[in-house]
Parts: structure tokens; sequence; C-alpha cells
């Protein structure tokens, strides 16, 4: 009767033992089940924040070419680029009274007198109502920047073009570090580009100084053009 009794004691403790192991079994199961849910959520959560913010900088027009942007070299309808000889001497590079309207001799600008202050610091798009004043304008040439002006005819999507064109510009290495490149609405006050064109494009040079106007927009023009005249290249490259 004893050897029974002990019999039964060991398999009341085994099945009691049996039963602690499948619960913690349970337990185990029921722990890897909510461990997998977070990390899945957690994932989710990431790729909810990651993705938008990779597809936002994939799309950003800064991260892209300019070549991008616009009609190719071959259907933007260009002049040939214009060379101003010796641009960079005294008389060119006088300081006038802030308020005078110069007389230039390029259309659009490409040297010159200016006024005493660059238009600082320089945002990369202007329009008609809050471009900086010419003169102003051609003050930054002197330090190096490459401007773009657009008549009145760039609308709609060509206008868009140009903003981004603007934002890649000013993140490509022949514009320095600080994005020697500005796109601005041109005031015809100061003259009209040659029939069939609508965008002009400026630099000047450390010796000469550049123009070339366009009839459509076009970023292949663009990258063309500041490539073989740098910021680099300027009476006052270090200037802000």
């Amino acid at each position: 009767m004893a050897n029974k009794t002990k019999q039964q004691e060991r398999d009341r403790r085994a099945k009691i033992e049996a039963m602690r192991k499948a619960e913690q079994a349970k337990e185990r199961r029921k722990s890897m089940m909510f461990i997998a849910i977070a990390v899945v959520v957690g994932l989710g959560l990431i790729a909810a924040a990651a993705v938008p913010a990779y597809l936002e900088s994939r799309n950003d027009p800064a991260n892209k070419a300019l070549s991008s942007f616009g009609v190719s070299t071959a259907a933007a309808d260009c002049d040939a680029v214009q060379t101003s000889k010796g641009t960079n001497n005294e008389a060119d590079r006088d300081h006038v009274t802030d308020g005078t309207v110069e007389d230039y001799a390029t259309v659009p600008p490409s040297y010159g007198p200016h006024w005493s202050a660059p238009a600082f610091p320089a945002r990369e798009f202007y329009t008609a109502r809050d471009r900086p004043e010419m003169e102003q304008l051609v003050h930054n040439l002197e330090h190096g920047y490459t401007i773009l002006w657009y008549d009145d005819t760039i609308k709609g999507n060509q206008l868009d073009e140009l903003k981004d064109i603007a934002a890649s510009a000013r993140n490509d290495e022949a514009t320095g570090p600080t994005g020697k490149f500005i796109v601005s609405a041109w005031d015809d006050s100061y003259g009209n580009f040659s029939t069939g064109k609508h965008i002009g494009l400026s630099h000047w040079g450390s010796a000469d100084s550049f123009t070339q106007v366009c009839g459509k927009v076009s970023g292949a023009v663009v990258a063309d053009f500041i490539d073989k005249h740098p910021a680099s290249d300027a009476p006052e490259p270090n200037a802000a």
C-alpha cells in the first residue's frame, strides 16, 4: 500500500511538472509572438518615416543632374556663346552710387559698373516681383555667380523646370561650395533678347565675360555653360 501511495505521489508530481513546463512553453510562445509583433510594428514605423524621406531626397531637384531638366541642347535653340574681351579692368569694375541705372554693353549684362553691394544672401530663384536690381546682380557676377534670366513668356512647366535647374545648379561643383547660381526674371528695360530667345545666361570671368541666349529651357545648356565658366573664374571669386 505504501509503495502504491509513493507511486501515486510521483505520478502527481510528474503531472504537475509536465503542466508547469507546458505553461512555460505557452508563455514563451506568447512572448516570442509579442516580440515578433513589436519588431514588425517597429520596422513598419521606421519604414513609414524612412521611405518618404528617401523618396523625397531622391526626387529633390538638388540631387538630380542638370541635364535631366528641360529640353536637350539641340532642342534649346541657342545662339553661340558670345565673349566680351578684357572686361576685368578698373572702368568695368567701378562702383557707382546706389540707385544709378546703368546702360550695359551686353544683353543680358555680363560685366560693367555696379552698385556697392551684391544681392546677399542671394536666393536661387527670383520672380519679376522680388528680383534684385540689375546693378546689384552685376555685382554678383563679379563675385563668380552665373545668372540665368528668363523673360515673361516663360510660364507653367518651363518655369517649374527653371526652379529645378536653380536648385540643381547650386549643388553643382562648378558653382563652388556656396552655389553661386541665380535664376531671375528679366527686366526688359535693359534691352531685349534676340528674336525668338527667352533665356539669357551671363558669367563675368577673370579676363573676359560671356553671354548666351536660348529659345527654350535646357538644363544641359546650363550644365555646359557653368562647366566652361565656373564660379572660380571671376574677378573676385572669393567674395560672397
